[in-house]
């Protein structure tokens, strides 16, 4: 991945920490109580937490909020004082107590879950639909890319291409191929060139395209296209980073290959180059065999382009 200059890093920081005084700023963080009420942010983020649990230790809500046990000590103490939470011994652990929010901790709770609902919903009331839904897709983004892994829980769907996909399709490449392996514009300018010949001679019956979709967003693409009568190719495989580690790259070369045998091709061939190991392992996983290899500088950097290739039974089952 090229080095990225000290001077971005520094703008790039400025832009965060300039989005957090705004945001900070708008939901009340620096008043004194949080949404005019007794609570600190921190005391109210705790509630929250003892609210989505009958039962919960005081090591598992610091974990999931990253707090330090000393202060997280502290707000419980007060809870407890305040009669609104209760503490039994765990039945698996006596050095361990579960928690548990009283009735009047409830009755506490439920004015600032109240409030940050109808602050959160008038903030955004006043924008345009498509606005909120930029801000949405905005904060996804974020979210998703600062979390430590990506959650299996959240599922994708693998789909036929719609307006506006083939365009993401040259970009995200162009982007994703220049920021983590240095190669310039004529790789955009490839894609480019790919997709406008597979829409203009797309052959329903013998081509396919399909994206991933995960929690409305696009993370995924891969062609397959008539390469001849007989042999058909992988073309612009990709998964975005995000979604790495889920299978989205495997499951879309199996589609093309299941694809493959119902078209009655003998061989699927695809090029890839050597700098791709995650892609190069999925596709010897999916069967594929390295058949050649050579050096070239097409994309401004010296590479070992591949050519491999998986031979199919035509009268396999499908």
């Amino acid at each position: 991945m090229p080095a990225i200059s000290t001077n971005d890093i520094e703008q790039r920081v400025g832009a965060i920490r300039r989005f957090n005084r705004l945001y900070t700023k708008r939901i009340g963080v620096l008043q004194d109580g949080f949404l005019h009420t007794p609570f600190s942010l921190a005391e109210a983020r705790v509630l929250y937490e003892l609210s989505r649990h009958e039962k919960v230790t005081a090591t598992e809500i610091a974990a999931e909020l990253g707090l330090d046990h000393g202060y997280l000590s502290r707000i419980l103490r007060g809870f407890s004082e305040r009669a609104l939470v209760v503490k039994i011994a765990s039945p698996n652990d006596r050095r361990q107590s579960l928690l548990s929010l009283t009735a009047k901790g409830r009755m506490a709770f439920a004015p600032l879950d109240q409030g940050s609902q109808s602050q959160v919903a008038d903030m955004i009331r006043k924008l345009s639909e498509s606005d909120q839904e930029r801000v949405v897709a905005a904060m996804n983004t974020i979210e998703s890319l600062l979390a430590e892994t990506p959650s299996a829980d959240v599922p994708y769907i693998l789909r036929p291409p719609r307006a506006g996909d083939m365009g993401w399709i040259v970009s995200r490449h162009g982007a994703l191929y220049g920021e983590e392996y240095g190669w310039d514009e004529r790789l955009e300018a490839l894609c480019a060139e790919i997709v406008a010949t597979f829409v203009r001679n797309f052959d329903a019956k013998r081509e396919r395209c399909w994206i991933a979709e995960r929690d409305g967003e696009n993370v995924g693409s891969v062609l397959l296209v008539k390469d001849t009568a007989e042999i058909a190719r992988v073309r612009l495989l990709l998964v975005e980073p995000k979604a790495r580690g889920l299978g989205i790259g495997a499951r879309l070369v199996d589609e093309c290959v299941r694809f493959a045998r119902e078209a009655r091709y003998k061989k699927v061939t695809l090029w890839t180059h050597s700098v791709l190991i995650a892609a190069r392992h999925i596709y010897e996983q999916a069967g594929f065999k390295l058949v050649k290899s050579w050096t070239h500088e097409e994309f401004g950097k010296q590479l070992t382009g591949e050519d491999w290739d998986l031979d199919l039974d035509p009268g396999a089952e499908t």
